[in-house]
């Protein structure tokens, strides 16, 4: 996330003397090209690797800040939440064994984190969104107690002027609103850095942006969010509604987000990236300017262009230009967000000798890429990756289309080989990553697929909470023994799975696909319903899904005794024969206390209300699904015990 110095409370005139330091900054970083300040003749590649802690029960484990007190490494850091943690891996010459270096490094770095983990009973998992998440987790006390952070939430919303409104389509729909910028949290990448010099500079953006989709096709590995099955990449549709700072105003003019895979292509200089960004989004936190950038240049120095970073942090292109200073000396990279964490060191790593090796060898073979490939395809490109992985159907050079895995394993392959070997990679890590990545994508067996896969065989009528747990439990797993996703097999069930932590409130377990009536629907239909769908209870509700009465099977036997027309004459509707104002309860009521109001108020359901919306209804059938669950389990784990005991009455 960059610097963490950041004004909390600033005025007109900090605001105003932060854009001055802002636009000199941008002046000085244009003079520097102009003067060859730049590093030049050297290639490098870094990385910054996002994580989730995990508990024991496989939830969120918001203990970033314990984990790095404990670890104590220069390299690790804060992520906007409590339960994320970045490393940032050192930048490292694109030649030799840098590949294997990398996965080294990041083997290490994990594997600190974990230790330091497993002292608070939490763990590392390497997953683009986790599959037990759930919206309660994003709250603001998760939220990192960073400045940087608080800013941000305070600057986005304040930009916004109300609630996000997230809405993805894919298998099944998402649609929800929500109040802080927590969203961005349910992502973690694997964000690959690129060193360019900045007359190559240009050239080499637009094959980072036209190489992504591709890249990204084969990387999937979030299809999951809430228990919905989304895009294969879900994160791409997250991000970019989980920080949308546009007001109505803004929207209603169609004004680009903060994430966005950009408009055209780049034609001269990386400067034009900064007159864009400058241009279209305002500041939402600042800095105090720190030195003049033109004194530092006059006494032969380098300047660290705060302001400029500050402002660039805030912005969020799928491919980002960062301008970075090491040793003295100012350098130029590209950062590839676009890719997730997971599901291994040796996926990821796979991912980024891909991509550096296109990078490298495309210019050589396409030339110049936007002569031969529309913008409007390539970003077409990496919305329709993202949705469907490996089987996108791709728009490529000359106006083709190819489906990604026949591009992939008939052209870009061959070409990321040649680029490695060019830049005098050893052939043992070329062999290895690049083969990785073959196998994965002639298998069709991305993270996200797996994903897919592994939920499919899972048993449906588990609550989704306890598939997620089983799900995220073998990811975890498998990630620890370290092949890559495509020898994995699909997730299988536990019998040492811990079925009472997946019904610990009401919301992990409740009905969610739900039939109801409104007040002014016919008696008959009320009936009907019920005995179509073999319910017992039907919520009604009004227009604006507030619930407002509940029609019961008793409710409907006590009408019959009676006859099913109103005294005029006239049908019956359900608002004459609906209990009003049923008791209900929040998804986050545990569990013992829903029994014990049920038991005490004799009723067979509770409707759940989340912020005045029916979100569920939970039954004494679930009660009694849950009982049997947990019957089982018990006593699949006391008979070995009899039958040792009766086994030593025996000998004895």
């Amino acid at each position: 996330m960059g610097e963490h110095n950041v004004e909390q409370q600033f005025d007109e005139k900090k605001s105003q003397a932060f854009m001055k330091a802002l636009l000199e900054d941008l002046r000085a970083l244009e003079f520097m090209i102009e003067t060859n300040r730049f590093e030049t003749g050297v290639t490098r590649i870094g990385a910054e690797q996002e994580m989730f802690l995990v508990d024991r029960n496989l939830r969120p484990a918001p203990i970033s800040l314990e984990v790095l007190e404990r670890a104590k490494h220069p390299r690790l850091t804060t992520e906007i939440a409590r339960f994320n943690l970045e490393a940032n891996l050192t930048p490292v010459p694109l030649t030799g064994r840098c590949f294997g270096d990398m996965e080294h490094e990041l083997r290490e770095l994990v594997s600190l984190v974990r230790t330091n983990a497993e002292g608070l009973d939490a763990d590392v998992l390497l997953s683009g969104i986790l599959p037990t998440l759930k919206k309660s987790d994003l709250t603001l006390e998760n939220l990192a107690p960073i400045p940087r952070y608080h800013e941000l939430n305070r600057g986005v919303i304040g930009l916004r002027g109300g609630p996000f409104s997230i809405h993805i389509k894919g298998l099944d729909e998402l649609q929800i609103t929500h109040d802080n910028i927590m969203m961005e949290s349910c992502n973690t990448s694997f964000q690959v850095h690129f060193q360019t010099s900045p007359s190559e500079f240009a050239c080499a953006y637009n094959i980072a942006q036209a190489i992504t989709a591709p890249v990204l096709a084969a990387a999937v590995n979030s299809p999951l969010l809430f228990g919905h099955r989304l895009w294969q990449e879900t994160r791409v549709a997250l991000f970019q509604h989980s920080t949308d700072a546009r007001s109505r105003t803004q929207l209603a003019r169609s004004q680009p987000t903060r994430v966005s895979f950009g408009d055209g292509w780049l034609k001269h200089s990386v400067v034009e990236l900064f007159h864009d960004q400058i241009s279209r989004f305002r500041p939402i936190m600042i800095t105090q300017p720190d030195q003049d950038p033109f004194q530092v240049l006059a006494r032969d120095e380098t300047p660290l262009l705060s302001a400029l970073r500050m402002h660039n942090g805030t912005v969020w292109r799928w491919n980002r230009a960062c301008y970075g200073v090491a040793d003295g000396v100012a350098h130029l990279r590209i950062e590839n967000r676009a890719l997730p964490s997971g599901p291994t060191v040796q996926d990821e790593v796979a991912n980024a000798a891909f991509f550096v090796g296109l990078m490298v060898a495309l210019p050589h073979e396409y030339g110049a890429i936007a002569k031969r490939l529309n913008f409007d395809d390539a970003k077409e490109n990496f919305f329709g990756a993202a949705r469907h992985g490996l089987n996108a159907q791709l728009r490529w050079l000359d106006g083709k289309s190819l489906g990604a895995t026949s591009l992939i394993l008939n052209d870009l392959l061959p070409l990321a080989r040649a680029g490695l070997n060019e830049s005098n990679v050893d052939s043992s890590d070329i062999d290895k990553y690049l083969g990785i990545l073959e196998e994965r994508v002639r298998s069709l067996h991305t993270g996200a697929q797996w994903m897919l896969n592994s939920l499919a065989s899972l048993n449906r009528h588990e609550p989704f909470d306890m598939r997620a747990r089983t799900l995220t439990s073998n990811m975890l797993a498998r990630q620890k023994e370290g092949k890559p996703v495509h020898e994995w097999k699909p997730a299988e069930a536990s019998e040492s799975n811990d079925w009472s932590q997946s019904y610990q409130t009401v919301g992990q377990f409740m009905a969610t696909d739900l039939f109801t009536l409104r007040p002014d629907d016919l008696v008959d239909l009320a009936a009907s319903l019920m005995d179509w769908r073999h319910i017992r209870h039907v919520p009604v509700e009004d227009e604006d899904g507030h619930l407002v009465g509940l029609v019961t099977h008793r409710g409907l036997l006590r009408l019959l005794s009676r006859g099913s027309t109103s005294p005029n004459g006239t049908s019956m509707t359900v608002r004459e024969i609906m209990k009003e104002n049923p008791t209900s309860v929040s998804s986050t009521t545990p569990t013992l206390e829903a029994i014990e109001l049920m038991r005490c108020s004799k009723i067979g359901c509770l409707p759940v209300v989340d912020d005045g919306q029916l979100v569920g209804i939970v039954t004494s059938y679930d009660f009694l699904t849950a009982t049997a669950s947990l019957f089982k389990q018990h006593l699949a784990v006391s008979a070995p015990r009899a039958d040792e005991t009766k086994a030593q009455a025996a000998s004895a």
